[in-house]
């Protein structure tokens, strides 16, 4: 895989030791992720409508916000959220860089999902090992944080 001859680094992070990795890097999304969207369609596929996307007017813009309601879900990546069921390894190479924006990005959602719940938020947090797993028991989890028997 070779970087497009118009890429440009924005110096944030370290010069990978592989270019191709740059490049798969650049392509990584922050919303509408495979798991959100299969999370999103589990959701359709149980009755559940009516949410927000990336709902700018809560504190962390929840992925799927339920606005009338207050129940905000996160669906998180597991390396770049720090899951704590399958414990994700961090790269080898750069790691002082690693290891301060992966436990950033875990702090932020810490402070997040504390703001949420301030407000009166109800926070679930869908992991994308958990939601490989078992779909319906993430589903079934927002289901009865709505109030809503399952169909």
């Amino acid at each position: 895989m070779e970087l497009p001859k118009d890429y440009k680094r924005d110096g944030r992070a370290p010069v990978p030791v592989d270019p191709r990795i740059s490049a798969v890097m650049s392509r990584i999304r922050s919303k509408n992720t495979g798991p959100e969207m299969a999370m999103r369609a589990a959701l359709g596929a149980s009755g559940i409508r009516g949410y927000r996307l990336q709902y700018t007017k809560a504190p962390g813009k929840p992925d799927i916000a339920f606005v009338g309601r207050k129940v905000a879900v996160f669906v998180h990546g597991c390396f770049w959220h720090g899951c704590p069921n399958c414990q994700p390894r961090r790269p080898k190479t750069h790691k002082k860089f690693w290891a301060e924006k992966l436990d950033r990005n875990a702090a932020r959602d810490k402070r997040n999902v504390r703001a949420l719940r301030r407000a009166g938020w109800r926070v679930i947090t869908v992991w994308d090992c958990r939601l490989k797993k078992n779909t319906e028991t993430q589903v079934r989890r927002v289901h009865k944080a709505l109030g809503q028997p399952r169909r």
